[in-house]
């Protein structure tokens, strides 16, 4: 068999040897071993590339769970302080309650204290006014009563015989007497321009007679009164009070009674006499006088067309002029219940709070004592009001 080799290059045949196998073993292994360090190097340079590839995807992925974590974390901290921010507000919102609170607090105190100084100086007008209402009707009564005296010793020093058959009649006489006395003082006092003359003792009812002078002395008319202070009103007193009128030729009655009709609670009208009370004669007078003066002046510039004592009549006796003094008496009686309403309501709540008052000085009486039983001291000092303030519990 044959081992000869041809070279590649020059085609030239030759046997190998002992030494050429030798030399080809040597060239291989070298050349064996240079292929290894190139693959061992080239394993060492991809085991690098690929150490630093590992290396490189780790550090992107341990990069990566670092930013997430830090967004997580800023987004924790975002939210914490949305907390911390809404927290506060609600804060903030809650004491701004509380101060609003606190304000409508003291407004409201301040409300209430300022309707009770209110309603206490109401209180004490309505006082002041009824207590001036009760001098005034007893300075009218004592007036009355004063006239009654004088005229009781004018009478006894003139007439003692007629005073004894007077007192035998009973005061009911010589108090008529003494209030026609106190009616013509006032008329003269008030219309000082105007003529007050008694009627003659011989005509029965009437007392005396106002005539109406306007401001150029002229007469306009004339307004007959008839006084009575009895106890009971009697209608008989109409009929004779215009029969008199007639007769005097007034143009107006008016009958001033102590003891009102029992259909009347107020001056008014009743079958074309005026019905009133001593207190208010001077009212009812003062109108009755502008109408018969606007009447006179009417009729006085319309002479030829009636006479001007019948129109005057006849107005005071028409029903336009009950009308507007009906109208005159509700208003009247209004204002007077308004008046006793608003004075009862004003009772009641002073009531209430009275007993407030006691109660509250009660529970103060009881601390104070049991303060002083505990400490044994006797001159703890708890008043709720001073010395000074004292009549303020009278």
């Amino acid at each position: 068999m044959s081992t000869s080799i041809k070279c590649p290059n020059c085609q030239t045949e030759f046997e190998p040897t002992e030494a050429f196998r030798v030399e080809m073993e040597k060239e291989l292994n070298s050349k064996v071993a240079d292929w290894k360090r190139e693959k061992e190097a080239e394993f060492r340079r991809k085991e690098a590339e690929i150490a630093a590839s590992v290396k490189q995807q780790l550090s992107k992925e341990l990069s990566y769970d670092y930013e997430v974590q830090m967004k997580a974390l800023q987004q924790a901290n975002l939210e914490k302080e949305e907390k911390l921010k809404e927290a506060r507000l609600k804060e903030l919102d809650f004491l701004k309650q509380q101060q609003a609170l606190l304000a409508r607090e003291q407004e409201i105190e301040l409300e209430v204290q300022q309707k009770l100084l209110k309603e206490r100086n109401q209180l004490s007008e309505v006082i002041r006014r009824e207590e001036e209402e009760r001098n005034k009707l007893k300075e009218q009564e004592y007036g009355l009563k004063l006239r009654e005296l004088e005229k009781q010793l004018d009478d006894q020093k003139k007439l003692a015989e007629e005073m004894r058959r007077k007192a035998e009649q009973g005061s009911m006489q010589l108090q008529g007497e003494v209030q026609e006395l106190a009616l013509e003082e006032l008329l003269r006092n008030t219309f000082p321009f105007d003529m007050v003359n008694e009627v003659g003792k011989g005509v029965r009812g009437a007392d005396c007679i106002l005539t109406i002078r306007n401001n150029f002395g002229q007469e306009c008319g004339r307004i007959i009164f008839e006084s009575k202070r009895t106890k009971d009103f009697s209608n008989d007193w109409v009929e004779k009070l215009k029969a008199d009128m007639r007769s005097q030729g007034a143009d107006v009655a008016v009958i001033v009674t102590q003891a009102m009709p029992k259909d009347m609670e107020m001056f008014g009208e009743k079958d074309g006499v005026w019905i009133c009370s001593f207190s208010e004669v001077k009212a009812l007078v003062c109108v009755l006088r502008d109408l018969i003066i606007r009447v006179y002046n009417a009729s006085k510039s319309q002479e030829n067309k009636g006479d001007k004592m019948t129109l005057l009549y006849n107005y005071l006796t028409s029903g336009e002029f009950s009308e507007q003094w009906k109208a005159i008496r509700e208003g009247f009686m209004s204002m007077k219940l308004s008046i006793q309403r608003e004075r009862d309501q004003m009772e009641k709540l002073w009531k209430a709070r009275e007993k407030q008052l006691e109660k509250v000085l009660l529970n103060a009486a009881h601390i104070k004592g049991s303060i002083e039983g505990i400490s044994g001291m006797d001159n703890v000092d708890l008043n709720l009001i001073s010395d000074g303030d004292s009549y303020l519990l009278d």
